[in-house]
């Protein structure tokens, strides 16, 4: 079994960084894709960046030059650098893993970023 953990959540003030990780454990397993997703209170989930194995990246328009997300293959772990947050960035973020070859994807618990106003 695979499992992701993610750390790295918390209060921020509007201007503020955080950085998320996403760390696979359990079984050895290769990752294609690794993505992050939001999902604020009321609205569905939305992703907002993804980092290919090969390290092509792809982001919301809405975090475009303020967030960077990056993986490091050795240790099956994916970051998401936050930087000039919004208050609008306020959501659970939630990473996913693509499993290479298989296909299955596995969901973190979840990470709660609020950036006050």
């Amino acid at each position: 079994q695979v499992q992701l953990v993610e750390s790295g959540g918390g209060l921020v003030q509007a201007g503020g960084s955080l950085t998320l990780s996403c760390a696979a454990s359990g079984r050895a397993v290769s990752i294609n894709a690794m993505s992050w997703y939001r999902q604020a209170p009321g609205k569905q989930r939305d992703l907002v960046a993804s980092i290919t194995r090969g390290g092509y990246t792809n982001y919301a328009d809405s975090v475009k030059g303020r967030f960077t997300i990056s993986r490091d293959n050795a240790k099956n772990t994916a970051y998401l650098q936050m930087n000039s947050l919004k208050p609008e960035d306020t959501a659970v973020y939630y990473c996913n893993f693509v499993e290479l070859w298989v296909g299955k994807d596995y969901w973190g618990q979840g990470t709660q970023v609020t950036v006050s106003g």
